[in-house]
């Protein structure tokens, strides 16, 4: 029997499977944007090109405070490849470097160490400017949102004269998509602001792909229109985290350009939903925790059929991420249990525990991860030390008919299904 080897990403490493061709429906990645990948030049042609928005150099002036928002460790933001542009725009403007700070936005994701910023923006940029986390009690409140949103950000950023915003922009599975205003809200907003943004997500119009009628995507961008971002830069990175698009100037316009990108190279056509579905979110830092490789169930859900098995690849080498995921998911025994305990009262951390119970409805969960086994078993999945384990299992289970579908980059890609 012929059989196909497919290497699928896992934490910072690589896992083989082979599966037999007769029963593989797909292997499905991300189209490819670039023939041959020139990160200088794509970050080039973006600033010296803004959407909406003059270049950067000719927005700051001399005497300005400059705060630079940048992605947290959770997020595959090439902040050290990003950084070097956007100061030399801001050098072009006779910017000194004791008027520049970097933040790194949190939510409320933990802290990161003096190393893991060094790492993250690069030793020599860590020496030249002030970085700091953002810090959820340390607000300033600017209004409230058309649907109640008290919005608070971090007080450093408020006091700023200028800000500019970095990030990677994916299918968010209830903003829509990631980036663009994202960085402030949740990015360095209160822990309350936060939680009554992210309360819309049980809306039936928060989801992937959507923007225009999101809740999620429209009440954190009238937020963080209170505060001003003065300028972006956002890219589209590859498997291999390798810049394949840019697009730098206006918070709204040049996101949205992203976006339209982001849809045309992750739709992928389908005629028939697999039986099984191997779902890698696509190795670090994408799968740092359950948290961030929740992600990758959420497409993967598109991909299966009604009582079909997902099988997650996902290191998780930090857990759940997420405390109240943890204990939801590890103390309400049921699927409906959890969905009802939602819908009766939003709960930070809840929420992700409801949107997996919500896949878990439709369909069995199989883990390949570093959880103990008896974690996994406690929130209902079945654990397996192996990738090919878990579709040899999930074979005989189906049945040696049943069809499959490989996602080795499943944040990236969503199903469109026809017929």
């Amino acid at each position: 029997m012929e059989r196909e080897e497919i290497w699928l990403p896992y934490g910072k490493d690589k896992i083989r499977i082979e599966i037999p061709l007769q029963n593989l429906l797909g292997v499905y990645y991300p189209k490819t944007i670039v023939a041959e990948v020139d990160e200088n030049y794509i970050l080039q042609q973006a600033l010296e090109n803004p959407i909406g928005s003059p270049r950067l150099r000719e927005i700051v002036r001399c005497g300005q405070k400059v705060a630079i928002v940048t992605s947290d460790l959770t997020r595959p933001t090439p902040s050290d490849k990003m950084l070097p542009f956007v100061i030399s725009e801001l050098e072009a403007a006779g910017i000194p470097d004791e008027d520049v700070f970097i933040v790194f936005a949190l939510g409320i994701h933990r802290p990161m160490s003096e190393e893991e910023m060094k790492k993250a923006i690069s030793p020599q940029i860590y020496q030249r400017f002030r970085a700091i986390n953002h810090d959820l009690n340390d607000v300033v409140t600017l209004g409230v949102t058309q649907r109640g949103t008290v919005v608070e950000i971090f007080r450093p950023l408020v006091e700023a004269d200028v800000r500019i915003c970095l990030g990677n922009i994916e299918f968010h599975y209830f903003a829509g998509f990631s980036g663009g205003a994202k960085a402030i809200l949740p990015g360095c907003a209160s822990r309350e602001t936060i939680y009554a943004n992210h309360r819309w997500l049980v809306s039936p119009e928060a989801s992937a792909m959507r923007i225009k009628g999101n809740p999620v995507r429209e009440d954190l961008e009238e937020g963080v229109a209170m505060l001003g971002v003065d300028f972006i830069l956002n890219v589209i990175v590859d498997s291999q985290h390798r810049i394949v698009a840019a697009f730098a100037g206006d918070v709204i316009e040049a996101h949205r350009a992203g976006c339209q990108v982001v849809m045309e190279r992750g739709a992928i056509d389908i005629s028939q939903r697999g039986d099984i579905v191997i779902a890698s979110p696509g190795g670090y830092p994408k799968d740092i925790n359950l948290l961030q490789s929740n992600k990758a169930l959420q497409s993967a859900k598109d991909f299966v059929r009604d009582k079909g098995i997902i099988i997650l690849v996902a290191e998780c080498a930090e857990g759940f991420g997420n405390a109240v995921l943890e204990q939801w998911m590890k103390e309400i025994p049921t699927a409906e249990e959890t969905i009802q305990k939602i819908r009766e009262k939003f709960v930070q951390g809840g929420h992700i525990a409801a949107a997996i119970a919500m896949i878990e409805q439709r369909a069995s969960i199989y883990c390949v991860s570093s959880f103990e086994d008896s974690t996994v078993r406690q929130i209902r999945w079945r654990p397996f030390s192996t990738v090919q384990a878990a579709v040899d299992h999930a074979f005989e289970v189906l049945g040696k008919d049943a069809k499959v579908i490989v996602l080795p980059e499943a944040t990236s890609i969503f199903a469109k299904v026809s017929g």
